[in-house]
């Protein structure tokens, strides 16, 4: 039997996420009894099993410690008090639009809406998938790429119940204004000196494409983890955003320039590179649409931490330059769903995303610096007279769209006064979100979403819940034995896979991104 992880005490007995283990299960050998999913990563004691969501302590036989099997009575007789049971609720189909911020989210935060809840997490958990993708280590040879293929995305993931399929993955050149986003291979010859993976484009597959009611097309945008070293890397410098060739007809539209530079920076010497992560975006979005022309569809942007303020950068550019218009002229609606991001540009570039139609829900916690950044002192929040008046000055920004914001200190599974990269935590971002029901409301699972998963890459978690920090790591680190019995580091098959050549070496490809 297994004792999920994610349910709360229910008396001073029961000690959170397996205190409570029988002594026959504590002498068990390493490896007895525990079955690993489809990702090859050891998860420090934690194992999922099956098709479940959760990760859970693997118990052999039937439990003698007479405290554990009280316990797990008492988890199942009193399940309402950790988890809310939902009423019976619309369908994402018929409510899409209204998710996606149709009427700028009135009356859904507050109480927060279930169905609206349920596809924040999905969306965030397909942002989350950058960083579980990507190859961090400086010792891997391949670092700075996805440690996936293209086509095995999702698969190799576990989370094949998306429904997406990965279309193109998106890449940057290093910008020197932004050195601690970029990682690089210690390696002396590496499959890229400039290049790094920040992100893809996924599209619904017919069976979830009828369950959401349209065809859905996500870009979600790498981010920087819970470091917060890329905050210092920011000029605080706005610039026209139409310096960087991005169409606008105001000139006092300006964003932050070292976003603006990392997504229209290109190497032409790099075959991952040749492309700007915008022409890269622009056409595969205008490909897709063609695709899908005799669908319904929806243009879907996510992103944690600098991956939000790409993602609010590259939802303004689809719609300035009408990717997401149809040949028949209608629009395709166009919605970020932001986590954790700073803010991207000034009160101008807020007031043209607006007029454009761009809907964007902000999700924060009350407590991350990366939303109070940039723009310290002059911002949205300072009286609408003295933003008039410093909306000149190269440092006065502005926040997009409409907020979601949680505090972890309402969550009873959380260090209260933990590090400030773990306030940063998308994990934490997601867990706080299933626990959300609106101001000053109870926090309580609604989803069943595993806590555990949040100190997967920090150290948030309470003591006393016993889940280690920093669980997540490749399997032996991805190092493997070859047949002289030495550990090595394997040859990654099929790597230029990654550069998506098909469209990279599309002469039609570039001519779509030119008539933009």
């Amino acid at each position: 039997m297994a004792l999920s992880l994610h349910h709360l005490s229910l008396s001073s007995r029961i000690l959170q996420f397996g205190h409570c283990v029988p002594t026959d299960v504590k002498n068990v050998p390493a490896g007895a009894g525990v079955h690993f999913g489809q990702t090859s990563q050891i998860k420090k004691g934690l194992v999922k099993r099956g098709n479940q969501k959760r990760c859970v302590l693997n118990l052999i036989g039937k439990p003698s410690d007479p405290c554990l099997s009280q316990a797990i009575n008492e988890l199942h007789e009193n399940h309402d008090d950790v988890t809310e049971k939902l009423p019976e609720k619309q369908s994402v189909a018929d409510a899409w639009r209204y998710i996606h911020g149709e009427d700028d989210w009135a009356g859904q935060l507050d109480p927060m809406d279930p169905l609206l809840r349920t596809e924040l997490i999905r969306y965030g958990e397909m942002a989350q998938a950058c960083y579980d993708a990507f190859d961090f280590d400086p010792f891997s040879k391949y670092c700075g790429t996805c440690r996936f293929e293209r086509h095995k995305f999702f698969r190799s993931l576990g989370m094949t119940e998306h429904g997406y399929e990965v279309t193109r993955y998106i890449y940057a050149t290093s910008n020197i204004n932004l050195p601690n986003f970029f990682k690089k291979s210690r390696w002396p010859k590496v499959w890229s000196k400039n290049a790094n993976w920040i992100g893809y484009i996924a599209v619904s597959n017919a069976e979830t494409t009828k369950r959401l009611g349209r065809r859905d097309i996500t870009v979600a945008w790498r981010g920087t983890v819970t470091r917060l070293e890329w905050i210092a890397d920011m000029m605080d410098f706005l610039k026209p955003i139409s310096a960087d060739k991005i169409p606008c007809p105001d000139p006092g539209v300006k964003v932050e320039s070292g976003f603006v530079d990392l997504y229209t920076d290109k190497d032409e010497s790099c075959r991952f590179c040749r492309y700007s992560a915008r022409e890269q975006i622009l056409g595969e979005l205008k490909r897709l649409v063609n695709m899908h022309r005799n669908e319904e569809i929806s243009m879907t942007i996510t992103g944690h931490s600098l991956g939000s303020a790409l993602a609010v950068l590259s939802a303004y550019d689809i719609a300035e330059t009408g990717v997401h218009v149809r040949e028949d002229s209608s629009a395709i609606p166009v919605c970020v769903f932001s986590f954790s991001g700073p803010r991207v540009g000034n009160v101008r570039f807020k007031e043209r995303l607006e007029l454009l139609g761009v809907k964007v829900l902000r999700v924060v916690n009350v407590h991350d610096l990366v939303p109070k950044s940039p723009g310290i002192f002059f911002n949205e929040k300072v009286p609408a007279m003295v933003m008039k008046l410093a909306q000149g000055l190269p440092w006065s920004y502005s926040h997009v769209g409409v907020e979601l914001a949680l505090d972890h200190k309402n969550s009873p599974f959380l260090k209260p006064n933990a590090d400030p990269g773990c306030a940063h935590n998308l994990e934490a971002h997601l867990h706080l979100l299933d626990g959300y029901h609106g101001k000053g409301h109870r926090f309580v699972l609604a989803t069943g979403r595993d806590p555990a998963l949040v100190n997967k890459d920090c150290d948030f978690l309470k003591d006393h819940h016993r889940i280690p920090p920093h669980w997540r790591q490749n399997e032996n680190k991805g190092m493997v034995k070859n047949k002289d019995g030495r550990w090595v580091q394997p040859d990654r098959p099929k790597l230029y896979d990654h550069s998506d050549s098909e469209h990279d070496n599309s002469k039609q490809h570039h001519r779509l991104i030119s008539a933009s």
